[in-house]
This record gives structure tokens, sequence and C-alpha cells, in this order.
């Protein structure tokens, strides 16, 4: 969300940041992965070094990025989850097409597609990333990942219309696109537009339970509209799925005054 340092609303005592815009990358930590799936650092890790999931480590450390192939991985394990398979179940499934994978890493000097080449150039700040999505959406390459990350060119030029049609035009090609609702929730939550907010949000917690900052801004959604019960429990459920989050101590701060009706907590030292 746009507001400098704080969110938008205003909970019984000041609230940091905890998300904004999301955007398609071409490179996530497992920090983020875990973020946006709901695995744990554990599964992950454990994918990586069996070689069902591909990650890229630096050197000297046990950091991992993972890149827009993984991702599209990552999407099928949500996709298997919501038919209702098991972890167990997933992973046996992902062993099962490791060679296909394997093969497609193996290739030499793969030329960049239209929407790989657009995600460079936006990480380096280059304007002509906006060329190379529209040269993707005409391809149909990525159409819903190129339309989100347009639309998010769209928010740092100030153009919330075009924004608000390209995170639509995301979900028209696919529906189930978690950014796209994300972005479109923080764009009418920045509006006023509450209802319309809460319903978007919803619907990426719906897509990917395990999504853990739609909580959060959820959380801020319900309190705006007076439903006390609902800020309380999904803000709960924010800090179940981020224990270590370092403002663990406010939430929990928040929570006691939202279980007495919104009774302002005592200052935090």
């Amino acid at each position: 969300m746009k507001e400098t340092g704080n969110k938008v609303i205003s909970f019984p005592s000041p609230v940091p940041s905890k998300a904004d815009y999301q955007r398609v990358k071409s490179s996530y930590s497992i920090k983020e992965i875990q973020q946006l799936f709901g695995l744990s650092e554990k599964t992950i890790r454990r994918w990586t070094e069996q070689g069902i999931i591909q990650g890229s480590a630096t050197a000297g450390t046990s950091e991992v990025t993972y890149d827009f192939q993984a991702l599209t991985q990552f999407r099928r394990v949500r996709e298997l989850r919501s038919q209702g398979h098991s972890i167990r179940q997933i992973e046996a499934e992902l062993q099962g097409q490791l060679h296909l994978f394997r093969a497609e890493t193996g290739r030499v000097a793969r030329l960049l597609s239209p929407f790989e080449e657009a995600l460079l150039l936006h990480e380096q700040g280059d304007p002509k990333a906006a060329e190379h999505y529209l040269e993707a959406i005409n391809e149909g390459d990525n159409t819903a990942e190129a339309h989100c990350n347009l639309g998010i060119i769209n928010l740092e030029q100030g153009q919330l219309a075009k924004a608000l049609d390209n995170f639509t035009l995301s979900l028209k090609s696919d529906p189930r696109h978690v950014e796209a609702h994300y972005n479109l929730a923080n764009l009418y939550y920045d509006a006023g537009d509450l209802q319309l907010a809460r319903l978007h949000y919803e619907a990426a917690a719906q897509i990917e339970p395990g999504f853990s900052l739609v909580y959060f801004n959820l959380s801020l959604v319900y309190h705006k509209l007076g439903d006390l019960v609902a800020a309380s429990t999904t803000l709960d459920k924010y800090r179940q799925l981020e224990p270590e989050d370092e403002d663990i101590e406010m939430l929990s701060q928040l929570l006691k005054a939202m279980q007495h009706k919104g009774k302002p907590p005592g200052p935090i030292n």
C-alpha cells in the first residue's frame, strides 16, 4: 500500500507496513517463496537438495534463490494442493516429472522469451520493459504475469486507471492469479473501496491459504469495516504464518485490543 511507513487504516496503536504491491519477479528468496506459497523452509530446501526444484545457491552462504521457471513449479504445487493432494503426493508427482525439468536446464544458450526479457529489464529499471511486456501479451507469453507487471509500472507512473485495467486483464487471463488479486485489493483499499478490497483479499487467501501477507492487510480491512472478530481471527492467522515477525509483540497487543472490543492497548515500550 502506498502510505510511507504505516498502513492506511489506524489500529489502536501504530502499525508497521508489512507489504506493498506484488509483481512477478525473475528471482525469489526462500522467504518469499514461503510467504507466497505457505511451504515450510524445510520442504523447500529438501526439494532443492533433491533437484526436484532448481535453485541457485549464493557463493559462500546458505542462501538459495529461485527463478521464474522454478516459480511455475511452485504454482503447480499450489494447484495440486487445491485439488486435495498431500505434500507427499505432490513430491512424488514432482519427482516423476524431474527428468523433464533436467532436460530443460540442460539446454545450451536458450534464448529469453519476451516475458523473461521484460522481467530482466524491469528489475534494471529500464523503461523498455513495458514494450517487452506488451510483446509478451501479443505473443501469448505468460499473459497474466505480463499484465500484472504492466500494472505495477502503471502505478509507478501514477496511472491508476491503467493499473486497474491491467490487473483486471491479468485476472481475465488467469482468474486464480494471486498477485493480481492482491494488487487489485491494494488498489481498491488505497481508493477507499473497502468492500472490493475485501473481496480480492479474500480471493487471494482462498487461492493460496499460505500467502501470509494477505492476512495482515485483510485484517486491516475487517477492522475498518467494524468486524473486530474477523479482524482478530485474521491477524492471528498472520501471526501463525509469521511467528518470527519482529513486530510480534505489537501484533499480540493488537489482538488483545481487538478481543476487548477495540479498546486501545497500553503503551508499547
